[in-house]
């Protein structure tokens, strides 16, 4: 015999009645008893009739009626038209019970908990003639049995007790005469349905198990009738590692233990009414959750030897939790005072989910609802009144708006870092905890967070536990031009093949240019990235771009910089303090002052994050990567010499007196190496920051300041538009070609060069043997040679492009999988 409970999300509608028929039509190999609950949101509408009513708000005649269209409107849907005068007969009669209750209660102003039972029970009263008219029409076998016949209970209203052995004995003559017709004969039937949640007290009053009790009820008739198991059918596909409403990468759990499974619904996982597991367990009897809509999985199987599947078998959350803390010096090797304070509580019906003590025993902290918070400080303030006038203990403390999660396995029991890798998933996502709990039998870790942690939390740890093999990264990409829309692009293109071979999962989950900005929290789709940013109704706004990440709040998160915009880099500092990555091309923070260079890596550290800007010198080239592999080894770098402006090395080497300059800057604007404003290249401030930024790296606390830069463009030409430097160009032509004879006749070559010696710096337009290394440069190429302690006699050279949008996007790219592997 089998014994199924169907939920309210299973009789919510017509059509998910009819798929319970279909269901229990295919599975007729075994007899059954189904528990049925009350049609769904019934019992909700039950209460707030009865709390209209009690108010005296007429108003709960119009819900009544909705209450009555609905029921009587799925009777036409669901009964086979030869039987819906006999339903409709009974439902009216039950509805005409119904109103009566409900305008005694209108008339009287008063909802006791014993007529509070009697009205919400007409939830699983009202259901039950339909579902069982609908289910002999599909052509079964039903027989119906009010539950207040076998389910005894006492008075305690609204919460009733079970009787056990009075209840098992009315089961088993229940269900032994089921088996017998009226007649004397063997009864031929295939289902016994009754409803769930109700019961009888012993003066016969209808008695309400709590919420959920429909499960206590099926649990009941499970152990009674010593079932296989109990099913329990729902609108969910079984247990889940996570609510998939946050975590939308959690899975289903094949099997766990009673205890497991007590723990998580425990802290939040409503599948299952707690209650119902404890008898189970102690009969030894599986409890499969399954869905009516997908009857055909496997499900959850909860039972007493589950197969392993790691340490840690779920997670779960219960929100709208305060903490309540008492401090001071008087509570030490003084006995008591924990008893003194969890009798006050117990005494004013506050609840206490979760305790915590030093073991200094100088403070205590308990988390108990928010909504009971006063209930508690005026019961702790009369219990200690005393102790704080003489202040033996500190004002109460207390903090509001936070969540507990729940860490759920067996398999935690013994092994060691778990709770090390839980905090460490945590820290780096910048969540702040607010208390930890650790029970002996170490089968749960609770973490209290704040409430708007609670998705990027569980996203945090369901990532560490249940997809430890891939690691999800969520970028917010800011510039989608020449580097920053290459970088998009790559990001597409190698997405499946990264997650293939190295188990990241990157996400662009933002997207900005100066005039749109987008956000996905699941990721953008970039097949028409740059049709969908256009097409975004969302104005770009800096502040906005921001917020909306931080808003998302999304685990493992980078901000992604690829302008040249001072305004985005005043972003870095509150970026980094969110616990959010920071991935820039652009490379004004970096030479900023260095106080602000130092402040950002500091920020980036204390945040758990990084601040990664290996593209601010040489593009894709490992420059700033190699200098800090030096440093880290104890190596001394002594001098940097260095050509870092692939642009001004493309110009200067296509110049010659066949290439005017001013073809030769053209040329290089048209291969798209210099800025918009080609005098950004040409100033040599470009260079000045990079040359800084080695220098710091290297260990060297320089200013912009101390950075000589001799210009090699008359002032007039560096002021007013682009248009009128262009024109003016051919007013330079015959002094650059000057300069260009003078070189050449000395057999060298104009190299646009940066050197770094004995704590000074310069970059300058110079004349270099032709036999100089950097002289062979082509193109855009940029070259940097290092003298160190360890490289003092052949100075250590990095060479290779350092311009272009593909190369500076491949840098970046890997700035973020540098990010990525860190998470």
């Amino acid at each position: 015999m089998e014994v199924i409970k169907f939920g309210g999300s299973s009789l919510a509608s017509a059509s998910t009645i009819r798929r319970v028929g279909e269901v229990l039509v295919s599975r007729r190999d075994k007899q059954k008893i189904l528990v049925l609950s009350a049609m769904g949101g019934m019992t909700n509408k039950l209460i707030s009739i009865g709390e209209l009513a009690c108010s005296g708000d007429s108003d709960y005649k119009s819900v009544y009626q909705e209450l009555r269209d609905f029921h009587l409107k799925a009777l036409i849907e669901l009964v086979p038209s030869g039987k819906v005068k006999e339903v409709e007969g009974e439902m009216k009669s039950l509805l005409d019970d119904l109103d009566e209750l409900c305008y005694g209660i209108y008339l009287l102003r008063e909802l006791s908990d014993r007529s509070k039972d009697e009205l919400v029970a007409f939830g699983e009263r009202l259901s039950i003639p339909i579902v069982v008219a609908h289910l002999n029409g599909c052509g079964l076998i039903v027989r119906r049995v009010d539950a207040r016949d076998w389910i005894k209970t006492d008075a305690n209203h609204g919460a009733a007790h079970v009787l056990p052995e009075t209840t098992k004995k009315a089961i088993l003559k229940g269900v032994g005469e089921a088996f017998v017709s009226d007649d004397g004969n063997v009864c031929d039937w295939e289902i016994l349905a009754m409803e769930g949640f109700i019961g009888q007290s012993p003066d016969g009053a209808t008695t309400t198990l709590g919420r959920g009790g429909s499960d206590y009820t099926a649990a009941l008739m499970t152990i009674a009738v010593k079932a296989d198991h109990l099913e329990k059918s729902t609108d969910v596909i079984g247990m889940l590692t996570a609510d998939p409403r946050k975590v939308p990468t959690a899975r289903i759990i094949e099997e766990m233990s009673y205890a497991e499974a007590m723990e998580l619904c425990h802290f939040g996982a409503k599948i299952i009414y707690p209650p119902t597991i404890a008898p189970l367990m102690e009969a030894g009897i599986p409890l499969i959750v399954r869905s009516t809509f997908e009857a055909d999985g496997a499900g959850t199987r909860i039972c007493a030897d589950p197969k392993e599947d790691g340490p840690v078998r779920g997670l779960s959350s219960i929100g709208g939790m305060s903490l309540l803390t008492l401090v001071g010096g008087g509570m030490v090797g003084v006995p008591g005072f924990s008893r003194r304070l969890f009798i006050a509580l117990s005494f004013s019906g506050v609840n206490v989910v979760l305790i915590t003590q030093g073991s200094s025993e100088h403070s205590i902290t308990v988390a108990i609802e928010e909504n009971e918070l006063e209930v508690a400080l005026e019961a702790l303030q009369e219990e200690f009144g005393s102790d704080l006038q003489l202040g033996r203990l500190e004002p109460f403390r207390t903090e509001k708006g936070l969540s507990i999660l729940a860490l759920v396995g067996d398999g935690m029991d013994g092994f060691t870092g778990i709770c090390g890798k839980a905090f460490h998933a945590l820290g780096r996502n910048g969540i702040n905890i607010y208390a930890i709990a650790q029970g002996s039998t170490e089968r749960n870790i609770s973490i209290v967070v704040a409430d708007g942690d609670v998705p990027k939390a569980l996203r945090a740890l369901h990532g560490t536990f249940f997809e430890s093999d891939v690691r999800r990264v969520h970028l917010f990409c800011m510039g989608v031009g020449n580097v920053g829309g290459t970088l998009v692009d790559f990001v597409r293109d190698q997405h499946d093949q990264l997650l293939k071979d190295r188990n990241i999962d990157l996400q662009i989950a933002g997207l900005a240019n100066s005039k749109k900005m987008l956000f996905n929290a699941d990721g953008i789709d970039l097949s028409d990235w740059r049709n969908n940013l256009a097409s975004s109704e969302t104005k770009s706004t800096l502040d906005g771009f921001i917020d909306g990440i931080k808003t998302l709040n999304l685990e493992n998160s980078a901000f992604v910089d690829n302008t040249a915009s001072s305004d985005v880099a005043a972003l870095y500092e509150s970026v980094l303090s969110a616990s959010i990555g920071v991935v820039a091309s652009n490379k004004i923070a970096a030479a900023d002052a260095y106080k602000r260079y130092k402040g950002l890596l500091d920020l980036a550290s204390k945040h758990s994050t990084e601040y990664r800007f290996e593209t601010n010198v040489g593009a894709g080239l490992p420059v700033i990567d190699t200098i800090q592999h030096l440093v880290l080894s104890g190596d001394k770098v002594h001098k940097i010499e260095a050509v870092l402006s692939g642009t001004l090395n493309f110009l200067f080497s296509a110049f010659s007196p066949e290439m005017t300059f001013e073809d030769s800057v053209k040329g290089a604007m048209d291969a798209g190496f210099t800025e918009p404003d080609p005098r950004i290249d040409l100033s040599g401030v470009d260079v000045q920051r990079k040359i800084l930024i080695l220098a710091r790296e290297a260990g060297y606390k320089l200013e912009m300041s101390d950075v000589e830069n001799v210009p090699f463009l008359p002032q007039e030409l560096m002021e007013g538009s682009v248009e009128d430097f262009l024109k003016a160009l051919p007013s330079i032509e015959q002094s650059m070609q000057d300069k260009l004879a003078a070189a050449t006749k000395e057999g060298k070559k104009l190299r646009y060069f940066a050197t770094f010696e004995n704590g000074k710096a310069k970059v300058a337009l110079e004349p270099l043997d032709a036999s100089h290394a950097f002289c062979s440069l082509e193109g855009s190429d940029n070259v940097v040679m290092l003298t160190t302690d360890r490289y003092s006699q052949r100075p250590l050279v990095v060479q290779g492009a350092g311009a272009g949008a593909d190369v500076t996007a491949m840098g970046v790219f890997a700035d973020i999988m540098r990010f990525a592997e860190s998470r």
